[in-house]
């Protein structure tokens, strides 16, 4: 991303391309990466904000930035999910298991149902999620707003390690469903030859 230079100052410029390689995080993360204090980080941010720069979106308690002019809005939306860990978790844990219950998220989280409550709710609120009634179960699934291939593109693009991480994750679960059909087929035909 080009990074036009007039009159920014140098920590400016540090925080700008912070937030130009991490769209989405929030002021703690960027004060913590960049190593500047609390007070400085929010003078710089206002400068970026004010010059056009940057922009910025409140949800809650947090103010997530962005670099103005290439995100719209669903991507903000979408990104400051995937910035913190267990949002990010929730939507990849309904992408790998289909239509999950709250049951399935929770054993694969391995947090209290209260906080796993909390996010969906959140997920549900900004429609990148929805929630499904199955007789006694609630299921979930993304939006139709959202897929995992779109998904998949914002971190490629924008959380490389992420991304990394998550292609990683995907393509052990395939080789695993791959392997575990195998045992199946030659159990089926261990059985038939009997």
């Amino acid at each position: 991303m080009d990074i036009e230079g007039n009159s920014l100052t140098g920590t400016e410029l540090i925080v700008l391309k912070y937030i130009q390689e991490n769209p989405g995080c929030h002021l703690r993360k960027i004060r913590k990466e960049v190593h500047v204090s609390m007070g400085s980080v929010q003078y710089f941010l206002g400068k970026l904000e004010n010059k056009g720069k940057i922009t910025s979106q409140r949800k809650g308690l947090h103010k997530h930035y962005f670099p103005s002019g290439i995100f719209e809005e669903n991507e903000k939306e979408i990104l400051r999910f995937l910035t913190r860990e267990t949002d990010r978790e929730i939507i990849f844990t309904i992408i790998e298991n289909v239509n999950p219950t709250q049951t399935d998220i929770k054993r694969a989280l391995r947090i209290s149902s209260s906080a796993i409550n909390w996010h969906l709710r959140r997920l549900i609120d900004s429609e990148i999620i929805v929630e499904e009634r199955d007789r006694k179960y609630k299921r979930y699934r993304l939006s139709s707003k959202v897929n995992s291939s779109y998904i998949g593109n914002l971190l490629k693009n924008y959380y490389p390690n992420i991304w990394d991480k998550w292609s990683n994750r995907l393509a052990e679960m395939f080789l695993s469903l791959s392997s575990s059909k195998k045992t199946k087929k030659q159990d089926e035909k261990n059985s038939e030859d009997k």
